[in-house]
């Protein structure tokens, strides 16, 4: 074990035995960042969810871009990037050892044409990106294998579902966060195997319940209280859920009631000796976030797409990932591909790429599709290769790049975040590291403004019909606005159809801030130690009264563990076995 000092925030960590046999295995030398500032710097090579007007490098048209004008990247649409039209090849260059590697590589991604976002497989689905296999969806993001899905971020598996974030194999679904195996649910967050529940927390196995918190196969109960069936119906249709008014009344109650149940430290469910936030189906998962069926992996993040292991420092997306290092956005049977980005499908072997389809055993590479032992785009015999790259690692030692704060890169280390092409502020480190415009700038960090549409305000939120029934065919026609942002935004005909079947009032505000309002209940992905809020007979609050006497009495629990959620939350957050006894 050994305590380092960050580079960047100047903060001490350790470095476990177990994570020096991970650097020793994969041959690379211990980080001089802490972890949560290795994600800080990977997540800010990720736009998730921002589209920029461009022109096309290739024929002038403007085209939608998760890259900004701003960035100085020659953007082109990724039929154009995939064809057979132009070849990455052209602009290769030999290395130059009288200058730093990352001052080489930035050059020449600026060379190098770069695809406007990242698809494939899609069908009838233009304005969804960073997504693989959607058919008949709008404006979806990070997703895959999803279908008639509209305004939602991490869909897998999904039908007809609007307004949702990291759900999975989920129908007619709105409005809800981290859920698996669900039909229509409403509202409600942490939760699998349900059907018509609305406004629930932490449910598994429910139907037919209201504002319920950590009920287990139980069915017509409303706050966790039993219910005949006749009884339910009588009292839902009493609340008025197809009315805004109703469901925002609605809305405060069951957060009002959620606030005096407890939760576990640990959300996610089916682990061994695993760590993290929103993980599920994992063995040896530890510092991790938001993963699903993965082995034998640390400090990794967004891994939504199972079959992952043997991984560290990984953000984005998964599926089949292993042996890999400090990488974002490389997944689909990825191998053994360290400090790179956006490299897939079934790459192997890659350091410091960016944008490779099909590649492996590539060094410094932009751009390039199924090639093998090339540095800077030039290609190499293997002997060459295995010959070069050795010497431009000692030579990144010895002669390093130091950014604008005067923090050192040498070979180990991700790019440096002020080469992001994107603006901090539309990049998924801001939903964990928020800075201002002015830190951001302080920091030679990149700060790039979303154009606002010229559009002509027709209708006010508050002159919505509040039901969902009152001849609303004519919102089709309107352009809104947001009762929150007071930005525009418009009513589709799918959405509005889903509105009708699903018997929901029309939203008041815009999908962005109907994201934000979402993931406001998803932890962050750091982790706090704390101790088990169970006080014996009740919490140390004294809002939630224990059901169960506990193995510690009266006394308050003593358990220590590390949790997503932090201190000043409101949530009541008990250790597994204290939640266990009260659950189960």
């Amino acid at each position: 074990m050994e305590t380092k000092n960050c580079q960047n925030c100047k903060n001490d960590f350790t470095i476990e035995p177990d994570d020096f046999s991970f650097y020793e295995k994969i041959k690379v030398p211990p980080p001089t960042f802490c972890h949560l500032c290795r994600a800080q710097r990977r997540l800010a090579f990720r736009n998730e969810r921002k589209l920029f007007k461009v022109k096309d490098a290739l024929t002038g048209q403007d085209i939608f871009s998760t890259y900004p004008a701003e960035s100085g990247r020659k953007i082109i649409t990724r039929d154009a990037w995939l064809s057979d039209n132009w070849d990455a090849m052209e602009y290769g260059q030999e290395y130059d050892f009288s200058r730093s590697f990352f001052e080489q590589q930035q050059e020449l991604e600026k060379k190098v044409p770069m695809y406007n976002f990242n698809v494939i497989r899609m069908v009838n689905s233009p304005y969804a990106f960073n997504a693989t296999a959607l058919k008949n969806s709008y404006l979806v993001v990070n997703s895959s294998y999803s279908e008639d899905c509209m305004y939602g971020n991490a869909i897998d598996r999904c039908k007809d579902c609007v307004d949702n974030s990291h759900i999975n194999e989920s129908e007619r679904c709105y409005e809800c966060f981290w859920l698996s195996k669900c039909y229509q649910c409403y509202f409600t967050i942490m939760s699998a195997d349900s059907r018509n529940v609305w406004f629930s927390r932490d449910c598994l196995g429910c139907s037919d319940c209201f504002g319920c918190v950590n009920l287990r196969k139980s069915s017509h109960c409303i706050f966790n209280q039993q219910y005949t069936k006749e009884e339910y119906e009588k009292e839902i249709a009493k609340m008025r859920l197809d009315t805004a008014s109703g469901l925002e009344e609605a809305r405060k109650k069951a957060r009002s009631f959620w606030d005096t149940q407890i939760t576990r430290h640990q959300q996610g469910v089916r682990n061994l000796n695993s760590t993290g936030s929103y993980v599920t189906d994992c063995k040896y998962v530890n510092d991790s976030y938001l993963i699903r069926g993965s082995e034998n992996m640390r400090f990794c993040q967004y891994m939504q797409l199972p079959g992952n292991k043997d991984n560290y420092d990984v953000s984005n997306w998964g599926e089949d990932t292993e042996l890999c290092y400090e990488i974002i956005e490389c997944g689909e049977n990825s191998y053994n591909n360290k400090l790179s980005r956006n490299c897939w499908p079934a790459c192997r072997n890659l350091e410091y790429c960016v944008h490779l389809f099909s590649c492996s055993d590539c060094f410094g590479c932009v751009g390039l599709k199924k090639k093998q032992y090339c540095i800077f785009n030039k290609q190499y015999t293997k002997e060459e290769y295995e010959e070069l790259v050795p010497k431009i690692k000692r030579h990144m030692d010895e002669m390093p790049y130091i950014d604008s704060l005067g923090l050192v890169y040498k070979y180990g280390e991700f790019f440096p975040l002020e080469f992001s092409p994107f603006g901090y502020n539309n990049t998924l480190a801001t939903q964990h590291f928020s800075i201002t415009k002015e830190e951001a700038e302080a920091k030679n960090y990149a700060w790039v403004e979303t154009e606002k549409g010229e559009y002509k305000i027709t209708q006010k939120a508050s002159e919505i019909p509040d039901s969902a029934h009152d001849g609303i065919e004519q919102i089709l026609k309107e352009v809104l606005e947001c009762e929150n942002c007071k930005n525009p935004y418009r009513i589709l005909g799918n959405e509005l159809i889903f509105y009708k079947k699903e018997k929901l009032p029309l939203p008041r505000i815009c999908n962005e801030c109907r994201f934000e309002r979402r993931i406001s209940d998803r932890l962050k992905l750091f982790l706090h130690e704390r101790t088990c809020m169970c006080a014996g007979i009740s919490d140390e609050t004294g809002k939630y009264k224990n059901t169960v006497s506990h193995d510690h009495k009266d006394s308050p629990c003593p358990e220590i563990f590390k949790t997503g959620y932090a201190p000043e939350r409101p949530e009541i957050v008990y250790c597994e076995k204290c939640y266990q006894q009260e659950v189960y």
